[in-house]
């Protein structure tokens, strides 16, 4: 038990820093950890679900591709997905992949095309009657922001095509800007005194998603198509080697190193003259993508989550470089956590100039034994903050002292405080992670009001990052139930805001008094609280009042709420702060009552998993049903599981179903189940 409760601590924890750097990457454009310790992140979390499958959360980043299109510029569904490519590390992980594929596809011959894995921007180019029409990125996956208009200034982009092209049809590519090129455009922005751009990635991207297309028409960037996505009119090639082949007559720019490989062994080679070679090249490239040449073995294979089942992105290992770790900083995140940081001696790694480098936490430290003036090794993967890998032993003149979070932070009085706030810290049993309790620490306050507002949360839009903080600086907003006092004049002389977007902002903040009860609790940041434990909460306690006053008995008999979140719902609402700003959101918010679950109904006693698509409703409202009906939900397949609810394009959870002997049922049989016949128990056929 004690082994699952770690592994729930550290799945929250690596979901939190995940989402985080998901929207510092894809909407902000300003990442804070490069692409190999965000894999790392990711890797540790699906290794964590892998271990233990009911961890997995319908919001975990592992089952989703990607962050939301900024709204600025329009949205544009994308027709099939764009996914995500899985990554290999080593020839073992690469021949893993192989093996995996082959066994889909007994006894047929496999080719690949390889590519060149370029650090840009994937966009989606529709073409109609041969013209140019849309461009978009590829955002979450499903919707991508619609950036028409500045694609149209990219000169190697053919607004329209060579030759005859009827009806619709659709390719996808990068968007990059060439190492050249960027450089050029930092040196003019550092002329100009404007913030430099982290790499050609972020360049590559801020300058698409300019909101003045005359700005992006300025920067040198080009692009290479890299994938058919679909044909309207006309059938689709057999082979991607062929589609390639297709969009080069139709004029489109293509990568000139992509090559086809008949056996794994010419993949290795490919590979293995890249690595030797990347540094030469124009462009950034952190590895080559492999793909199965055949269009019908790719369909055919299918995607799993995110990630297609036919290609595999083989990474080249990161940038390394040594330098001397002059000293290790805490901050300080929006639950508390207590995040220690190597400052390092200014080092030239990869075109960056590293100063700083994350440390995860403690335990990590211990465990790769870094200590304070040790020689130590970094490496990124083109972004501006690395990870340190370990200490160079040899280079250690004498044996520091292991480095301790509480002997860092340990005041006169022999106790460990916050770095911000002077609150004594504490570490919960179990948990790798220090944290500061104090929620109106200065630290969490930012990022708590940032989660409040967050549309998940109270759907405060028009508040971000830059306000929040200003509110902070400003004395506006001292906690959430602040954001509830401001007024329009308040508002309105600051800088660069408008009438229509004070008005905005206030009329937000009106409309969230009747947010749904989920949407407050999972808004209030509680430890280990997302959105579907929010639910479960909302439906036991119907509303907050009445969670507040929970005990710990009724929170243990929650199911899906174990001791570690019970903990951690007890300890928000035993802090006297955190009390004052409930009791001032129960006199402000108009949050509707819910009825508490129902124990007793049709599903009285069974627990539901649903995957794929189903078509009259979403699986939101979905476990809204089977729990109204009595029954309990869970995001992932356990041994108590009765029923696998099956909709459209159900990935591995129906085969391990089945392997499993977990009855299945489709979304008719459900919605049968929910409205049973007047006389007796649930029937799944009529």
């Amino acid at each position: 038990m004690t082994e699952l409760l770690q592994a729930q601590a550290r799945a929250q924890e690596l979901r939190r820093q995940i989402e985080h750097h998901n929207y510092q990457y894809y909407v902000l454009d300003a990442p804070e950890i490069s692409d190999q310790e965000y894999d790392a992140l990711l890797r540790e979390l699906q290794e964590l679900e892998n271990e233990h499958p009911a961890l997995v959360t319908p919001d975990s980043p592992t089952q989703r591709v990607g962050a939301e299109p900024l709204k600025a510029f329009g949205v544009v569904k994308h027709r099939r997905p764009l996914l995500s490519l899985g990554n290999a590390f080593t020839k073992d992980e690469l021949r893993e992949w192989h093996r995996k594929v082959a066994k889909l596809l007994p006894g047929e011959n496999l080719s690949f095309v390889c590519e060149h894995k370029m650090d840009g921007l994937a966009i989606a180019l529709t073409y109609k009657d041969g013209q140019f029409a849309v461009g978009a990125t590829r955002g979450d996956g499903e919707e991508g922001e619609n950036v028409t208009q500045n694609l149209r200034t990219i000169r190697s982009l053919p607004l329209k095509v060579r030759g005859e092209a009827s009806g619709a049809f659709e390719v996808r590519g990068e968007v990059f800007l060439p190492i050249s090129g960027f450089e050029k455009l930092n040196k003019e922005r550092e002329k100009d005194g404007l913030p430099l751009f982290a790499n050609p990635r972020n360049a590559a991207a801020g300058s698409v998603r300019q909101l003045d297309p005359k700005v992006t028409a300025k920067r040198p960037l080009d692009i290479y198509i890299y994938m058919l996505g679909w044909v309207e009119n006309g059938e689709m090639p057999q082979t991607h080697w062929e589609a390639l082949e297709l969009m080069k007559k139709w004029g489109f720019k293509e990568n000139p190193h992509n090559h086809k490989c008949d056996s794994l062994e010419e993949v290795e080679k490919y590979y293995d003259e890249w690595y030797e070679r990347r540094d030469k090249l124009p462009y950034e490239a952190d590895g080559i993508v492999v793909k199965l040449n055949s269009l019908d073995q790719q369909q055919r294979l299918g995607s799993v989550g995110r990630e297609p089942r036919w290609a595999i992105a083989f990474k080249f290992p990161a940038h390394q470089a040594t330098t001397q770790l002059k000293d290790i900083g805490i901050s300080v995140g929006r639950t508390g956590t207590l995040n220690p940081y190597a400052i390092l001696e200014p080092v030239y790694v990869g075109g960056v100039v590293i100063r700083q480098a994350t440390l995860h936490n403690e335990d990590d430290i211990r465990r790769k034994d870094i200590r304070l003036g040790d020689t130590v090794v970094i490496q990124r993967a083109g972004d501006v903050i690395p990870q340190v890998v370990g200490p160079v032993l040899e280079k250690r003149k004498d044996k520091p002292p292991e480095f301790s979070i509480e002997e860092k932070l340990r005041g006169r009085d022999g106790k460990a405080h916050c770095p911000v706030c002077g609150t004594e810290i504490y570490r919960p049993e179990g948990e790798v992670m220090y944290y500061c309790p104090n929620s109106s620490c200065p630290a969490q306050l930012q990022e708590s009001i940032e989660h409040f507002v967050s549309k998940p949360g109270m759907d405060i839009r028009g508040i971000g990052e830059k306000l929040s903080a200003a509110f902070l600086s400003e004395g506006l907003v001292r906690n959430v139930a602040d954001l509830y006092d401001l007024k329009v004049e308040q508002l309105a002389t600051r800088e660069g805001m408008g009438e229509k977007s004070v008005r905005n902002i206030i009329d937000a903040i009106a409309k969230s008094k009747k947010r749904p009860l989920p949407n407050v609790i999972f808004a209030l940041g509680i430890r280990h609280i997302g959105e579907e434990n929010a639910v479960l909460l909302a439906h036991e306690f119907s509303n907050l009042k009445a969670l507040s006053e929970a005990k710990e008995e009724r929170l243990d008999a929650i199911p899906g709420i174990g001791d570690k979140i019970g903990e951690s719902i007890l300890a928000y609402f035993n802090s006297p702060d955190n009390c004052t700003i409930i009791q001032r959101l129960m006199k402000i918010l108009d949050t509707p009552e819910i009825p508490a679950a129902r124990k007793a109904g049709p599903l009285a006693g069974e627990e539901f998993v649903v995957t794929g698509t189903l078509r009259s409703m979403s699986r939101d409202q979905a476990w809204e049903k089977i729990r109204a009906a009595g029954g309990t939900t869970k995001p992932n397949l356990t041994k108590n599981t009765r029923y696998l609810v099956v909709g459209g394009d159900a990935g591995s959870k129906l085969d391990k179903a089945r392997a499993a002997g977990i009855e299945t049922i489709t979304e008719e049989q459900l919605l049968r189940m929910l409205n049973p016949p007047s006389s007796g128990q649930p029937r799944l056929f009529s």
